[in-house]
């Protein structure tokens, strides 16, 4: 089920038509509490389409909530918002969102997007081996999605998880932007290669002390070293 939150109904009722006829199942929220209450039922949503401008909670703190609750915290969340500012890119990707969209956007590019994220998030697949990776002082659960530095357990969405597997899986190998993109991204049309920039700082920070195996390659890309 996807969950749509926005507080024009119009948008919304155009959302769930083009993602009802492509086989999602829906519901939609107007207001950031009633995503919340709709988002902590059972079972949580595959996937959530949040806005950023809310009539009381602004997306940015339903993001934050979602993203600090048990059940909720590795559900995708595809951001929409009239604001293009990088700021707010960078805001909205701090806080946990997986991508961001901004108004007026193009509702085939939205589906694709989604199915883009939901396919990236189908992890682990026949290429992940089951069991655990460690590298140093990292370990990696790949079946449940579980990150340790030092033994301690390190929170992750399911992208951030998707981009750590991609480096430790192909451990001194140079990956580009475009790359990435397409591995982890799953290369959606008007994604800025940014976007790489922006989730392995993030992933950077919540790594800490492992932080340094993720090596910047300038005017290449990266290595996971």
């Amino acid at each position: 089920m996807i969950l749509v939150v926005d507080d024009e109904r119009d948008l919304i009722t155009t959302l769930e038509f083009a993602l009802r006829r492509e086989g999602f199942r829906t519901q939609a929220a107007t207001t950031g509490r009633e995503a919340l209450a709709i988002a902590t039922r059972e079972p949580a949503p595959d996937l959530i389409l949040l806005d950023l401008m809310l009539p009381d909670v602004s997306g940015t703190d339903v993001c934050r909530q979602l993203r600090a609750r048990e059940a909720t915290k590795h559900v995708p969340i595809l951001m929409l918002t009239a604001k293009d500012d990088e700021i707010d890119r960078v805001v909205g990707f701090e806080v946990g969102a997986d991508d961001y969209v901004s108004k007026p956007f193009s509702v085939r590019e939205l589906v694709l997007r989604v199915r883009a994220i939901l396919r990236r998030g189908q992890i682990p697949d026949e290429t992940t081996p089951e069991g655990s990776m460690e590298f140093g002082r990292l370990r990696l659960d790949t079946q449940a999605h579980r990150v340790w530095v030092d033994g301690e357990e390190i929170p992750l969405t399911a992208l951030e998880f998707k981009l750590l597997y991609a480096f430790v899986a192909r451990r001194g190998r140079v990956q580009t932007r475009e790359t990435l993109l397409i591995d982890v991204w799953g290369h959606v049309s008007g994604i800025p290669t940014r976007t790489v920039d922006t989730h392995i700082q993030r992933l950077r920070k919540k790594l800490g002390a492992a932080s340094d195996y993720i090596e910047t390659l300038r005017g290449v890309g990266y290595r996971f070293r």
